[in-house]
């Protein structure tokens, strides 16, 4: 999998943009503020339909044409693709319309997905496309709360599983459904019955997301300890990645939580393939909850409340763990899911480093190139080139990006 060229017009500080990207490595560098994050910023958002920068699609709009009087500003990202089945044409608009009843001069604002140039509903965009995303600030897979953890396993299972996106995003629905429910019947109003009816789609879509979870959690582990023990640790340190679910409701003091969603994870991850003894725990513990539920106006247990952490030679990673175990930790993960990625679609992910190399001491960055150079396509940002040797420079496609325009060095 490659991207033989990528467009760009309204896109942030890209009036518009035709860049031929080549196979293997390339280095895209400058001065901060340029564009050089908006490039892979923009290919991210193809594979994903989520920007890991912006909390508003609308924000991704070119500032200047999205303040100019026409009366729809449209944002275009194309890329043409190729792929072991042949070559694709993916593309998402960004547009922003003019209320006419509108005050302020006010504006609405969607978005539309094109796979080979046909209408698709924006769940089929993803899996199109497969990329694994470095950053620096994905140290908060580790140290940060457990809605970070949950939107990486969402992300990187959507971009394989189309079936888990689907059930998913219909456990989103059904959740926000099932929790205004419990609204008005903690207002005195609502029916029962029909929470009834809400909680069996809740047990019956989040079991599936349950299993799944715990799979991709298992297979994923074991190449991350792998890596981390063989190649960045030389056999001192063993980390374990835990999965822990929410399928109970949990004791009062912190130790007892803690316990309890370590033994629900090793279940879970051992019976796996049984959904319905998955579905029977989680309708327990919503039927348990329940009239706690009604009182908080809101659903207390199911994935959308799950966790995982990484634990090393048997400590929370997270807190009793250094910077430096933390970012090979990390380094592990993120190379794991490389692997992961390949093992399952036979093809290699796209990657894209956005000025993560210089984080990483020697040892580490070495690590990291060599699987850079080895994969199909990468792209990595970089303010100073000079940071990278010449044997590596010698191998990659550098390109200078200046003022939202990019231009080849060589």
């Amino acid at each position: 999998m490659f991207i033989t060229h990528l467009s760009l017009t309204n896109f942030r500080n890209f009036g518009r943009l035709e860049l031929d990207l080549p196979l293997g490595t390339t280095l895209l560098h400058g001065n901060n503020a340029q564009g050089k994050t908006n490039l892979l910023e923009a290919i991210y958002y193809l594979a994903t339909s989520r920007s890991p920068y912006a909390d508003y699609d609308s924000h991704l709009l070119n500032w200047d044409a999205a303040q100019a009087p026409e009366p729809v500003v449209v944002g275009r990202l194309i890329i043409q693709l190729t792929t072991q089945s042949g070559d694709h044409h993916v593309e998402m608009r960004l547009i922003q319309e003019k209320n006419r009843n509108g005050r302020n001069g006010q504006h609405s604002f969607r978005r539309q997905a094109l796979v080979n140039r046909r209408k698709v509903r924006l769940i089929e965009l993803l899996g199109n496309l497969r990329v694994v995303l470095f950053l620096p600030q994905d140290i908060q897979l580790i140290t940060g709360p457990p809605s970070g953890r949950r939107r990486y396993m969402d992300i990187t299972l959507c971009q394989i599983d189309p079936i888990y996106c689907r059930t998913l995003s219909n456990y989103n629905k059904a959740l926000e459904q099932r929790n205004a429910l419990l609204r008005q019947l903690a207002d005195g109003q609502g029916s029962l019955e029909v929470l009834s009816i809400f909680t069996d789609k809740i047990v019956d879509l989040g079991s599936q997301l349950l299993a799944r979870r715990a799979e991709f959690l298992e297979n994923i582990a074991r190449e991350a300890q792998r890596i981390h023990y063989e190649e960045l640790t030389q056999g001192q340190e063993t980390i374990r990645l835990s999965y822990r679910p929410r399928l109970r409701h949990m004791g009062s003091s912190r130790s007892e939580k803690m316990q309890e969603l370590d033994e629900l994870g090793k279940w879970v991850q051992v019976n796996y393939k049984d959904h319905k003894a998955i579905a029977a725990r989680l309708m327990q513990a919503l039927t348990e909850i329940q009239p706690i539920d009604i009182n908080r106006g809101t659903t207390s247990v199911g994935p959308h409340r799950d966790d995982w952490l990484i634990t090393i030679n048997g400590r929370n990673l997270g807190s009793f763990g250094s910077r430096g175990q933390q970012r090979s930790a990390v380094l592990a993960l993120k190379l794991a899911e490389i692997n992961w990625m390949e093992s399952v679609t036979g093809e290699k992910p796209i990657l894209l480093l956005d000025e993560v190399v210089a984080e990483f001491d020697e040892r580490r960055r070495t690590l990291l190139l060599n699987y850079v150079l080895k994969s199909t396509q990468a792209l990595l940002t970089a303010t100073d080139p000079g940071m990278f040797t010449a044997d590596f420079m010698a191998q990659v496609t550098s390109m200078t990006v200046e003022n939202g325009r990019v231009r080849p060095d060589h």
